[in-house]
């Protein structure tokens, strides 16, 4: 209802019969998930949750510290099991080794032994809402942190930020507009019933204005070679022979190149119980291909003012369980690249492996925030201010001294 006149199709009524009008419900860019944004000014920022927990230890190989062999003596690391050596200290797991062309040229780092303040009960579910969230305790503040960011800044619209998957992502959540788009998210119509749409809405500016975004995005992906001439499938898109992860990192890509400022997915696989050799080699041969598929897709002026970073709810114990797997921990790693990124090295302050070094004698010690990582690449990406940062952004924050994750 608008204006105290009823409309004679309301927005609810259009949608339970949108398969009348040619379009596919369940595949509609209107009410599935992915994440975009434009803005003033012209760096690009890519954030990559990766869900379940990954294994700092078995990403970001400490083989140096004397007491990590004999933690892990089924989850052998270091160079002599093939992974690729970083710094003496460090070294890569092989299925990262893709990437190691980045750290040669500078463009790959890692930030080690980091958490959000999340401590002690270790659910999936309150670790990636508190991460996503940016705050020190659940429910402190609305919406998500990349949300809050976007409406300290001047100049943004919906398509500033891009939000892409088919996954909630909570850190886009908030007053400030984004986009969103999933894979298979066409929204096919005839021309007849675009027309019919428009009449219905006109009366209704928002939600008008979704419809629009809504065909432009499928008019794009059309003319891309994402979309089907089959009148059986639709407006679902095949996903190319690498997967959803790569359409998903190829989509932000092509966003990127234009007025998209920010994109934001996620990647599933983490949670490495058991099994973890097969189980974390897939999941790091996804990360990695999403990153050089962001590479790639970018080219080289739009790489060279990008900074992706990957980031995950917590960490896994530092001692592998019973059924070649590790468990929920705490302390955990960043991936960062992208040719705004300060790399080649590994930041972050080491705890050690000891017992007594361990937090609750099981976890590896953070010694340093998620949060305030973050902060510092939107602060120098985007220049937003450390009071806006420290109070609205990520309340309560202290950002501390730069870590120098930016050129």
């Amino acid at each position: 209802m608008t204006g105290g006149v009823p409309m004679p199709l309301t927005r609810r009524s259009l949608l339970t019969r949108s398969a009348a009008l040619g379009c596919s419900l369940a595949a509609s860019p209107l009410i599935t998930p992915v994440t975009f944004a434009a803005a003033p000014w012209d760096s690009r920022l890519v954030v990559i949750i990766l869900r379940g927990g990954m294994d700092a230890l078995d990403a970001v190989q400490p083989y140096g510290d004397p007491e990590f062999a004999g933690l892990r003596p089924g989850l052998s690391g270091g160079p002599e099991a093939g992974a690729a050596d970083l710094d003496g200290f460090y070294a890569m797991h092989p299925a990262l080794a893709p990437l190691l062309p980045l750290w040669r040229k500078g463009e790959l780092a890692f930030v080690q032994a980091v958490s959000t303040p999340y401590r002690d009960r270790r659910s999936h579910f309150d670790g990636q809402d508190l991460l996503e969230a940016g705050t020190a305790g659940l429910g402190e503040a609305e919406g998500g942190w990349l949300n809050r960011v976007l409406q300290q800044m001047p100049g943004t619209e919906a398509r500033t930020a891009f939000a892409i998957g088919r996954e909630r992502m909570l850190l886009m959540d908030g007053a400030a507009p984004v986009t969103q788009w999933a894979p298979g998210a066409g929204l096919a119509m005839s021309p007849q019933a675009e027309r019919l749409a428009g009449l219905l809405m006109e009366e209704d500016p928002l939600f008008h204005r979704a419809l629009d975004e809504a065909l432009e995005l499928t008019r794009q992906d059309m003319s891309q070679g994402f979309g089907s001439d089959d009148a059986d499938t639709g407006a679902m898109r095949r996903a190319p022979a690498g997967g959803a992860h790569a359409e998903i990192a190829e989509y932000a890509a092509r966003q990127l190149r234009g007025d998209t400022r920010i994109a934001a997915f996620s990647i599933n696989g983490w949670d490495t119980h058991s099994g973890q050799a097969r189980g974390l080699k897939a999941a790091l041969g996804r990360l990695s291909e999403s990153v050089l598929k962001l590479h790639s897709g970018l080219g080289p002026e739009i790489w060279g003012k990008t900074a992706v970073v990957a980031v995950t709810e917590f960490g896994r114990t530092v001692r592998e369980n019973g059924t070649g797997g590790t468990d929920h921990g705490t302390g955990g790693a960043m991936l960062l690249a992208g040719g705004a990124v300060r790399g080649g090295r590994v930041f972050g302050r080491w705890p050690g492996l000891a017992e007594a070094d361990l937090y609750a004698r099981r976890d590896l010690m953070p010694t340093g925030d998620v949060r305030s990582h973050l902060a510092w690449l939107l602060h120098g990406l985007m220049q937003a201010g450390k009071s806006g940062l420290e109070t609205r952004v990520f309340p309560g924050l202290e950002m501390a001294e730069d870590p120098g994750l930016l050129l």
